[in-house]
């Protein structure tokens, strides 16, 4: 999202905005350590994971981003299935996405944070990217 509109993560160096780390969303216990062994096996193992819990829901992103790695691991979410990604460079963010598409988990909705998101209530940007997804299909079909 770019000033409120979204705009495609490109294939470069550029670092993506906010504090390192990756806020995972809607995820079981069980994928939370099948996600951390994926992790563990491309360049990104020092990614900060971040995981939400239910109550959640009305924190503001730009606070989720900061909690300390490991935060809510272990606990299960039922909040969307999302992953919302930053402070990695562009390519980190594609080697992930590959990596993640080749693992065999549950697909989820994926979002970069930015100036404009950070300052959302994290069930508002999960609505928004669930319409976005909803849109894109509508219009593949």
């Amino acid at each position: 999202m770019n000033d409120g509109t979204f705009k495609k993560v490109e294939k470069s160096s550029r670092t993506l905005y906010g504090p390192r780390a990756m806020l995972v969303c809607g995820f079981s216990r069980d994928d939370h350590e099948k996600l951390i062994g994926l992790l563990k096996t491309i360049e990104v193992a020092d990614l900060p994971v971040i995981f939400t819990t239910d109550i959640d829901g009305e924190s503001v992103l730009q606070e989720l981003m900061c909690r300390s790695d490991g935060s809510g691991q272990g606990t299960d979410c039922t909040l969307e299935r999302a992953i919302i990604i930053a402070g990695i460079t562009e390519n980190e963010f594609h080697q992930t996405l590959s990596a993640y598409r080749q693992s065999g988990l549950p697909r989820p909705l994926w979002a970069t944070l930015t100036p404009f998101s950070e300052s959302w209530r994290l069930s508002a940007l999960l609505e928004e990217l669930k319409k976005e997804r909803e849109a894109m299909e509508t219009k593949k079909s």
